[in-house]
């Protein structure tokens, strides 16, 4: 894997200079964009560097609009950028803006808004076919929050997946036409809320769904006590916040399957003090894992709710703010009665907000308020563990 990281402090200049130098065609060889036929070739290393500027300079723009209006990226009046784009592809980019910052009008009203951004761009690979390039890109984004409330968490992070598709121009350049994200969950605090993840059937009649959970903020006083009285919370907070993006190798990964959340959540619970039920790997009442397989319910994220309910090993919250460490959250997006993702959360801060870390986009101690604010209309089920 090539891999072309753009250090932060370097940013800025680099990336008006690569603006005008693939303006110009200056940048790239002549050969970089040969005839529109021919096989599949990996990108030379000026190419490479050329994409990571370019998906550095849309995607960092995303993020700033998350932070406080100012001078320069990401005010009110910033637009998709310098990166020369498809006229369809600036016409979404902009509308995708648009959406950030009425994101962070709604947290400014949850009570939470970001001082500082920053997003770091590695690429994973690329391909020129003729006269086109497929890049995949991994974009790590952290966002300070501000005014820390209490013993509140500093900051924020996520990792996301992305795949760019560009077309050589006549004068050597590169245009941008088509973004996708290529994560299965929820989307990150600085993505636009298009992706929907895969779910699974559902009726809501033959299986204990439970009851959604109130998000209104500020919510009734957080119950006291835990269930268990024997699991370990700290353990659990502290497995998810080791491999929520260095995956713990001795677990099999399930991103390309249907998703990660849900086996994430098992192992921290686990890690916790969750014993195993054994039994049939299809019957929603039993939960394990094991070398040569696993039950449904330890990566399945309605099977978890329902082995969950039927075992009285968590029951439903009043509210998603009455969660603390180690409760879970699931979310169903569409309202369509399946469940689409879980979530556990390590921190809570002394005014009650939880923050959630977890897999699939892979994120490290996300408010609650955050979620709520890129997903207002979804359904939320929150567990007391």
């Amino acid at each position: 894997m090539i891999s072309i990281a753009i250090p932060k402090r370097y940013r800025p200049a680099a990336i008006v200079g690569l603006t005008a130098a693939v303006a110009s065609g200056c940048l790239l060889a002549p050969s970089a964009h040969a005839d529109a036929g021919g096989a599949p070739r990996k990108a030379d290393h000026r190419s490479l560097a050329a994409f990571a500027r370019i998906a550095d300079d849309v995607l960092s723009r995303r993020t700033q609009a998350l932070v406080e209006d100012r001078a320069g990226r990401g005010g009110p009046d910033a637009g998709a950028g310098t990166t020369r784009m498809s006229g369809r592809l600036r016409t979404d980019e902009d509308a995708a803006l648009r959406s950030l910052r009425a994101r962070k009008s709604r947290l400014a009203q949850l009570g939470e808004a970001y001082t500082k951004a920053d997003t770091r761009v590695v690429v994973d690979s690329a391909t020129l076919t003729g006269n086109t390039a497929t890049v995949q890109v991994t974009a790590s984004s952290t966002l300070t929050y501000k005014n820390v409330r209490g013993d509140g968490p500093k900051t924020t992070a996520s990792s996301t997946r992305h795949e760019l598709k560009l077309a050589g121009t006549k004068d050597g350049g590169w245009q941008l036409t088509k973004i996708t994200a290529r994560d299965q969950g929820p989307v990150a605090v600085d993505e636009p809320s298009v992706a929907r993840t895969k779910t699974v059937d559902d009726d809501g009649n033959q299986y204990p769904d439970g009851t959604p959970a109130s998000t209104k903020y500020p919510s009734t006083p957080m119950p006291s006590g835990k269930t268990g009285g024997t699991y370990g919370y700290s353990a659990m907070a502290q497995y998810a916040e080791k491999y929520w993006r260095s995956y713990n190798p001795a677990y099999r990964k399930f991103n390309g399957s249907g998703g990660d959340c849900t086996n994430f959540v098992s192992q921290a619970l686990k890690a916790g003090g969750w014993k195993p039920v054994p039994g049939s790997a299809y019957d929603y009442r039993n939960w394990w894992y094991e070398s040569a397989g696993q039950s449904t319910s330890w990566v399945g994220v309605n099977e978890w709710a329902w082995f969950t309910l039927s075992n009285r090993r968590a029951p439903n919250l009043a509210s998603a703010y009455q969660m603390d460490v180690g409760d879970v959250l699931q979310v169903d997006f569409d309202k369509d009665g399946s469940k689409d993702h879980t979530m556990l959360v390590t921190y809570r801060d002394r005014q009650g907000m939880p923050y959630l870390t977890y897999h699939d986009t892979d994120t490290y101690r996300r408010s609650l308020a955050s979620l709520v604010a890129s997903y207002p209309n979804a359904r939320y089920f929150a567990y007391r563990t």
